[in-house]
């Protein structure tokens, strides 16, 4: 193992704003001391979340971490040093995961926009054998909101599902493990008509052009929506009696249930099996992974919400 720099590369802001505005490269930040609990990851990849440009919109500043900032919840990497209490890691694991437990709550100053970002053991995972480290890097923040809103609302085996924004990070995620861990009867799913085949080799059973039809109006109900993209509203309208609306776009019209996720190692650890039998797979934008240097780029097109699955960096750098 190389020896660990004084100093690294990170992209870096220092005001609130838009992220592509203030995003600036640095390569000279300290690099972040690691606590008893928490591991130094070399980052091999990183994925970008709407909450990288929230965060720097200063949407919950009241909550965040001092700046300056280097943004990045999503990490695949190597670890290169471990705290006096760490347990499942050593140095030369490779790891995945959310490394901000809470999204809004204090999140890590040094975030996976970095050559080196630190993270608690419990929010990692040995990353899957099959998965290349960009693979690895746009799951963590995805599948656990996937999987937790999915056991929030006590999804199960029978029950039908129809996915709003079924193409994007999460959507197509919810998609999978309803149908492969939780068993689902029959999955429907909103996208884009070019987006058809994608939905259904994910293994939605009924697409649904949005532009063009009303998912509300259609005869046939659901036990379950899971809206990614704010429509709590309508979604309300799709469900049989006695069904179920969980949302991750708030604000939420009750009953609709608001759900924030918590980043859990045990979560990725509990998937492992299904990731590594190829029921369950990342699904990435055809422009990933973006390089280091093309960071802003990124973020710009993340922007555009018209990307497939997730928006990844490498290498870094």
């Amino acid at each position: 193992m190389a020896s660990i720099p004084s100093h690294i590369k990170a992209w870096v802001y220092s005001e609130y704003g838009n992220i592509e505005d203030i995003l600036k490269f640095d390569p000279n930040v300290t690099i972040p001391n690691i606590k008893e609990d928490q591991v130094l990851i070399k980052v091999v990849a990183a994925a970008l979340n709407p909450v990288d440009y929230k965060r720097a919109r200063g949407y919950f500043k009241n909550t965040d971490s001092p700046l300056p900032t280097a943004p990045g919840y999503d990490v695949a990497g190597v670890v290169v040093k471990v705290g006096s209490e760490v347990k499942k890691f050593k140095v030369g694991d490779e790891v995945y995961g959310d490394i901000n437990e809470y999204a809004v709550n204090n999140p890590k100053n040094i975030g996976s926009l970095a050559e080196y970002t630190v993270a608690e053991e419990k929010v990692l995972a040995h990353k899957p054998s099959n998965l290349s480290f960009v693979e690895a890097s746009g799951l963590p923040l995805a599948i656990i909101t996937a999987y937790q809103g999915l056991e929030k609302i006590e999804f199960s085996d029978g029950k039908s599902i129809l996915v709003l924004g079924g193409a994007g990070g999460v959507g197509s995620l919810v998609i999978q493990l309803a149908k492969h861990v939780f068993g689902a009867s029959k999955i429907a799913a909103t996208a884009s008509t070019a987006k058809f085949d994608l939905l259904r080799n994910l293994g939605a059973d009924l697409p649904i052009d949005y532009t063009k039809d009303n998912f509300e109006e259609l005869k046939e109900k659901f036990d379950v929506v899971y809206d990614t993209v704010g429509q709590t509203d309508k979604a309300l309208k799709a469900i049989k009696e006695g069904g179920k609306v969980v949302t991750i776009a708030p604000p939420a019209t009750p009953p609709a249930v608001p759900f924030f996720m918590i980043s859990n190692g045990a979560v990725l650890e509990k998937l492992q099996p299904y990731l590594e039998g190829g029921n369950v797979k990342p699904i990435l934008d055809p422009k990933s992974p973006f390089p280091f240097s093309q960071t802003v780029e990124a973020f710009t097109y993340l922007k555009t919400n018209k990307a497939i699955g997730k928006i990844v960096i490498h290498p870094i750098p």
